[in-house]
């Protein structure tokens, strides 16, 4: 099956995709790869890509996924920098305890947002 060359990938959506903030193109200077899969046995690749516009500074992500001849893409605006982007990429997923936790600690919060994210 074919392997595919994410690099050229990268190459073709600088073509083609432009900032959705301003309409500027996206310099390939600024567009990175958080992460990527490829499944060779049904033919089909997804990317994780980030990008900051040269102009007005916006940031945006997009997944690519590649199905055989097809190509879809999805983006969205965010305000992660690129090496925000690959730091939360290694963090992993979000657990159930993680969520628990969360709960637990807004049933006892008093609506004080300083003291709570202040050091005692």
């Amino acid at each position: 099956m074919k392997n595919f060359d994410i690099k050229k990938v990268i190459e073709w959506l600088g073509f083609i995709l432009k900032c959705p903030v301003c309409g500027h193109k996206y310099n390939l200077e600024k567009t990175r790869i958080v992460d990527s899969e490829q499944d060779e046995a049904y033919n089909e690749a997804w990317v994780l890509i980030h990008s900051d516009c040269t102009k007005c500074k916006s940031s945006v992500m997009f997944n690519v996924e590649i199905k055989g001849p097809e190509v879809f893409s999805v983006g969205m605006v965010t305000d992660l920098t690129g090496v925000d982007s690959q730091k939360f990429n290694q963090l992993g997923p979000i657990k159930a305890n993680d969520i628990l936790g969360i709960h637990e600690a807004l049933k006892e919060f008093q609506g004080d947002f300083v003291s709570s994210f202040t050091k005692k």
